[in-house]
């Protein structure tokens, strides 16, 4: 059973009455509502910034209140209208967290999306921009979980060519370029037709697009280092905030997807393995500590799939 599936179980859907009288609703009613369409009132970006700091955000990420947000149709019919390349971070963390109630309520997502897919690839960058963020004032740690559960439903969802054409570049062979080389070298003569593509992928890079396409093939290798970074934070004994377990938690889940298919796992697999992050995970303080029952016991599953072999 997973996280979601026994959070859904715990959580009390709002009853009709309360949904009417709850002001989010009277919001829709006003700027959103598909039945109240010809009385709405213009865009206004503010509508966005106070419900994210007070309802979503505001509200400690209460799922009562995302749920409320689901019913009144706020991602499809407001936020994704309404994003444009310089949206700002109550308008993307907004739609991370729609997106992913989406997933846990086990209704249709991206549907949305491919209607109106023109701003997708800004839109997925910002949130690469955002996974990568140390600052916690700019993004907390549930703020960053929440985003490594959308990045796993992208990889999960490479059915949708909206989701595949952006992660299956964070995977191919061009993530690569995090190894060292003397392990590059190695993995070539392992398997020769690989340095053959690798060539090839270099003659036709474009210089202008050259920062671009380094950032984005080295941002698995990153969020890998920041992950260990965090788990390093960890002490033996002593106070530790849930959200930190819980970031650990989906980070090494959204690990373990990667892993699981030989489309992401392919050439993932070798940077895991350079960055030793098993190694890590069972060395940390974590895999020690009783709030790291679930970490431990999601490890041995990385770490067999971790064996897996991938040249072919």
């Amino acid at each position: 059973m997973t996280a979601d599936t026994i959070t859904a179980i715990k959580v009390v859907a709002p009853t009709v009455e309360q949904l009417n009288a709850d002001h989010i609703t009277q919001l829709a009613d006003t700027y959103w509502a598909p039945h109240t369409v010809e009385n709405h009132l213009s865009y206004n970006a503010n509508v966005i910034e106070d419900i994210y700091h007070q309802d979503i955000k505001g509200s400690n990420f209460s799922i009562r209140r995302i749920m409320v947000l689901e019913f009144s149709q706020y991602l499809e019919n407001y936020l994704w209208p309404n994003y444009k390349p310089d949206a700002s971070h109550a308008h993307v963390m907004s739609i991370v967290i729609m997106l992913n109630e989406k997933f846990r309520e086990r209704v249709q997502v991206w549907q949305a999306f491919k209607k109106n897919n023109e701003y997708f690839s800004k839109f997925f960058q910002q949130v690469l921009h955002f996974c990568l963020e140390d600052d916690e004032l700019l993004i907390n740690i549930k703020e960053q979980t929440a985003l490594l559960v959308f990045l796993n439903h992208c990889f999960n969802s490479m059915e949708e060519l909206i989701c595949r054409d952006q992660v299956k570049r964070l995977v191919s062979l061009s993530m690569w370029i995090s190894l060292q080389p003397e392990r590059r070298e190695h993995e070539f003569k392992l398997c020769p037709k690989w340095k053959k593509y690798w060539k090839a992928i270099q003659r036709k890079d474009k210089p202008d697009q050259l920062d671009k396409l380094t950032w984005e093939r080295t941002f698995l290798h990153k969020l890998m280092l920041k992950f260990m970074k965090i788990l390093d934070t960890i002490p033996e004994s002593g106070h530790l905030p849930d959200e930190k377990v819980h970031y650990c938690e989906r980070f090494l889940e959204l690990i373990t997807d990667l892993e699981a298919l030989l489309p992401t796992r392919r050439f993932f697999n070798t940077v895991l393995d350079d960055c030793h992050l098993v190694v890590r995970c069972q060395l940390s303080n974590l895999i020690k500590r009783p709030e790291g029952r679930l970490f431990c016991q999601r490890l041995p599953t990385e770490d067999k799939l971790h064996q897996h072999e991938t040249h072919n």
